[in-house]
């Protein structure tokens, strides 16, 4: 049964959340079926970004790229850390909230009586208006998996994988070649699919051997290598050198630059790239909430980590960032990740400890994570109401030369930037 018009973006998400009773349900066929009632297709090339770390930067660069190179770049990327309307970019700016609101109406009166999840409802609008938007590029980052995720409902002309590790195991099964058999079913039989991680899972090789996909491979058909001031891509009878580090930090990201040039290149016939717009682009791209670092008194990291594997790419960034007499770490995350092993990987660095809710019911509250972070480490360790909370408890603790990292979730990032960023100065130094 259709539901009663809805006026407003905050309106009808709250009437996908009741729509279906379940807040995953892995399948393509509901999505599918809507897609095509709406005619849904896009008209310029489309790169699928699939993958457990990385994701996220490999988006912000393929679009930042793109920009530089002079094309009309549409994104879809998640989650968003504060407005839903940051999931839907259209030439580098999320699109207004209204802007959405007629392509909710149109995936409302096409679905019928199809019950879409959340996840399946607001893909599908959002990408009705990236295929209506006047764009020369699509970017559209997978949400969980591949095979059985929403955004595989739409062909891409490009695939880039980034990392695979443990995530989401109770949906895409228990080891890294369950994992990445799940999300190597994003490539296309003889189209370009890129490989970023350089030691993937057997699985997802022999998926895109078997289905004939153009498979771009680390060490095989592109590489990087630097030293501290500059680094050099080369690929299939192609080499660009003098290259500028990403703006973006963390060691991590070279290795999803070389990915971004990879798809970039095996793109080149239908979105020539020149080299100097990838110079550009990688100067100029921003994502926040990947270890972002706020300059302030203490220093101020915010980092949506929140799998072992991405934190322990996080702690080798800290041990990077130089000597600080203390690290405080406001830290919350979903009961369902491996919380135990999220701790264990950053624990030798961290200080003082401030747990705290967040406001979903997949959350550990703030008691578990200090239970879990006691059985680790006995360091002081506090509770709290929400992210904002928490981090006000850690500035009152933290001396001027100190750091506080934000980290765990991309809840608790976004609880500490609802207000803005935030300009620390500590109010005193305590003992």
């Amino acid at each position: 049964m259709t539901s009663p018009p809805q006026r407003t973006l905050v309106d009808w998400l709250a009437h996908c959340e009741r729509l279906h009773p379940n807040k995953i349900d892995m399948t393509l066929e509901r999505t599918r079926r809507v897609r095509e009632r709406l005619g849904l297709r896009f008209e310029v090339p489309v790169i699928t970004v699939a993958g457990t770390n990385g994701k996220g930067s490999t988006c912000a660069m393929l679009e930042a790229i793109a920009l530089a190179a002079g094309y009309r770049v549409g994104l879809y990327i998640k989650p968003h850390l504060v407005h839903f309307e940051e999931r839907c970019r259209v030439d580098g700016a999320p699109v207004a909230a209204q802007a959405l609101v007629p392509h909710f109406e149109a995936v409302e009166a096409a679905r019928g009586d199809i019950t879409l999840t959340y996840f399946e409802f607001t893909t599908l609008a959002i990408a009705r208006l990236l295929s209506q938007a006047p764009l020369d590029l699509v970017i559209l980052e997978v949400g969980l998996g591949g095979r059985l995720d929403a955004v595989n409902a739409f062909d891409s002309d490009c695939a880039v994988i980034t990392s695979i590790d443990l995530d989401h195991m109770e949906y895409l099964g228990p080891d890294r070649e369950s994992i990445g058999r799940e999300k190597a079913h994003v490539m296309r039989a003889g189209r370009p699919a890129i490989v970023s991680d350089p030691m993937p899972p057997s699985s997802v090789r022999a998926h895109g051997e078997q289905i004939g996909a153009d498979l771009w491979l680390v060490g095989r058909d592109f590489n990087h290598s630097g030293d501290h001031t500059q680094w050099s891509w080369a690929g299939r009878g192609r080499r660009i050198g003098g290259l500028a580090y990403p703006a973006l930090r963390g060691a991590n990201q070279l290795v999803n630059a070389a990915g971004v040039i990879a798809a970039l290149e095996a793109l080149r016939d239908r979105l020539p790239v020149p080299v100097q717009a990838i110079r550009q682009g990688l100067a100029a791209v921003e994502l926040p909430g990947r270890f972002q670092i706020l300059p302030g008194q203490p220093t101020l990291v915010l980092d949506v980590a929140h799998n072992p594997h991405a934190v322990a790419a996080l702690a080798l960034n800290l041990d990077a960032m130089g000597f600080y007499p203390r690290t405080h770490a406001v830290f919350g995350a979903m009961h369902d990740k491996d919380l135990a092993g999220l701790v264990a990987r950053v624990a030798p660095i961290i200080d003082m400890w401030y747990c705290c809710d967040l406001p979903l019911a997949r959350a550990a509250t703030a008691e578990q994570l200090a239970a879990c972070v006691r059985g680790i480490r006995d360091v002081p360790t506090s509770v709290h109401a929400d992210p904002a909370a928490a981090l006000a408890a850690a500035r009152v603790r933290a001396d001027p030369a100190d750091r506080i990292l934000v980290f765990g979730s991309f809840l608790t990032v976004g609880g500490v930037l609802a207000q803005g960023l935030p300009r620390l100065g500590a109010p005193h130094a305590v003992t």
